[in-house]
């Protein structure tokens, strides 16, 4: 008869259990958009194969083309991924303030969009740059100036200004943002803070807030 030491140790569970053989399909398809954004931020689109994009993810290349048919449905979804993460940011930034204070909204909108376009412009240009398809990124864009607008309609119906315009009004405030964004980065000038602080008084003074509110 066994010992019950012996019996004990037989029950006993081993130290280290297997690991999985498959992981989730969200966690596949985050380590495969994980891997391609690296490689295209690294070394560009054009220069990355598949092959790599799922050696540097650890997959078969069968799993690849479980969720995407080629290179550019993964710059599809980065873009839309990048896009969203932006509205995002700049949502949550917006919650926090009171609804009916449109100047603290402009504020937030203006220092969140700011703060997402510095952390993340190394894939923004991957994804939105291309001058060989110039009208990617059309739907994001709009979804971006959608969001603009409604906070500057939001603004003007809690009485904090008056526009003839909101939605072009919107297309001045986003694309001098972006193209405040883009001049710090080539200037090399990385304090997101200080460019934000800038460009709050002229955004406030296109809609006709007091700068000091």
């Amino acid at each position: 008869m066994a010992s019950a030491s012996a019996k004990s140790a037989a029950r006993a569970p081993t130290s280290a259990e297997p690991a999985p053989r498959t992981k989730p399909a969200p966690v596949r398809l985050d380590e495969l958009m994980a891997a391609a954004e690296d490689l295209f931020v690294r070394q560009g689109v054009e220069a990355t194969t598949i092959d790599q994009i799922v050696a540097r993810a650890g997959v078969a290349k069968g799993t690849f083309y479980h969720y995407f048919s080629s290179k550019a449905d993964v710059l599809a979804a980065l873009r839309a991924k990048f896009s969203q993460g932006f509205l995002d940011r700049i949502d949550a930034a917006m919650a926090a303030c009171a609804p009916d204070d449109g100047v603290a909204r402009l504020r937030a909108w203006t220092r969140a969009g700011v703060h997402a376009y510095f952390d993340g412009y190394a894939l923004h240009d991957v994804v939105f740059h291309d001058v060989n398809h110039p009208h990617r990124g059309a739907a994001e864009r709009a979804a971006v100036l959608a969001q603009a607008e409604a906070m500057l309609r939001a603004g003007q119906q809690s009485g904090c200004w008056r526009l003839t315009q909101p939605g072009l009004t919107a297309i001045l405030l986003y694309h001098g943002m972006h193209g405040a964004v883009d001049d710090a980065i080539a200037r090399g000038a990385a304090d997101a803070d200080a460019l934000a602080a800038s460009l709050i008084p002229p955004f406030l003074r296109l809609v006709g807030a007091p700068t000091a509110a």
